[in-house]
């Protein structure tokens, strides 16, 4: 059985249906010889006869039963099969590898909740780790896409944006300096600082900030290891800190923190959707990417 073909397989359902050539031949585009000429190489290549003719048309013989039930199921996979390409190579159905730095926990699910409502058959698995480690997934093409800060420039990648990421100064509502206006970075520098670590996007910014500082260079303060200890120690009374806006929103809605009114704040960095320029993306990918780039900016969050 090594020559039957799926147009014989067509043949031989419509048959075991309709029960007459000519019906086949209209419901397949065929004429009618064509249809017999398909039936009889089936017949051959399955070594006996699948139809005997009568008066009210081609009846199945014992083989003809069983391969009308083998055709209708092969040619049911075979549909299955041309959907599910159908949707893979145009981006309606797959999964993709959403890898996100810390920070960008906040508000990464409610976009992927937000994608998936309007593409239900893509699935998304959402890695989430500090900077170093989402360069180094990145790095072993462990994620397709990275919503992330700064995009690394010792890797060929494409970064496309998704939206303002905003830092600020937050303290504990009952803070001194809550309520004044416009704060020099003098007088924010005397304050006890809470920091995230070397290397994070976070410290970046502060360190850049208080870079024309005569001692910016050399930051002090108490190093934390997630914006979430941050800001339970700024909640404590420990310190101020500065963090995306993204990250205390809620806080900051319930009255926990309060962010404070200084000089050349908020900071507006960007949000990047990032991808190694090679491999190509997926259909999937590309879906959840153009997603983001079109939508991303409503879906952060908002202070106040």
């Amino acid at each position: 059985m090594r020559n039957l073909t799926v147009r014989q397989l067509q043949a031989i359902r419509e048959i075991g249906r309709l029960g007459r050539v000519n019906r086949v031949a209209d419901r397949l585009g065929l004429t009618g010889p064509a249809v017999t000429i398909q039936l009889r190489q089936a017949e051959m290549d399955l070594g006996g006869s699948l139809f005997v003719r009568s008066r009210r048309g081609m009846i199945p013989t014992d083989l003809g039963v069983i391969a009308i039930a083998a055709a209708e199921d092969v040619l049911e996979r075979l549909r299955v099969l041309h959907i599910a390409a159908d949707e893979l190579t145009t981006g309606q159905a797959g999964r993709v590898r959403l890898g996100a730095v810390s920070t960008a926990k906040y508000f990464v699910p409610s976009m992927i909740a937000a994608f998936v409502r309007d593409n239900p058959g893509i699935e998304i698995r959402l890695l989430v780790g500090n900077r170093a480690e989402t360069l180094d997934r990145i790095r072993h093409n462990e994620v397709d896409l990275v919503i992330m800060g700064r995009p690394p420039r010792d890797l060929a990648v494409e970064a496309t944006i998704i939206g303002d990421h905003p830092f600020v100064m937050i303290a504990r509502p009952d803070h001194p300096l809550v309520g004044e206006r416009n704060i020099s970075k003098e007088r924010l520098a005397r304050e006890p600082l809470l920091l995230r670590e070397q290397g994070s996007g976070t410290r970046t910014s502060l360190e850049m900030h208080f870079a024309d500082l005569p001692d910016g260079g050399a930051i002090s303060g108490i190093d934390m290891g997630s914006n979430e200890s941050i800001k339970q120690a700024v909640m404590a009374g420990l310190g101020i800190a500065l963090l995306s806006a993204h990250t205390i929103a809620a806080e900051v809605g319930q009255g926990w923190l309060a962010v404070l009114d200084t000089q050349g704040l908020p900071i507006i960095r960007q949000w990047f959707c990032v991808t190694l320029a090679k491999p190509k993306l997926s259909a999937a990918a590309k879906a959840l990417r153009d997603y983001l780039t079109d939508n991303g900016a409503a879906l952060l969050p908002r202070l106040g």
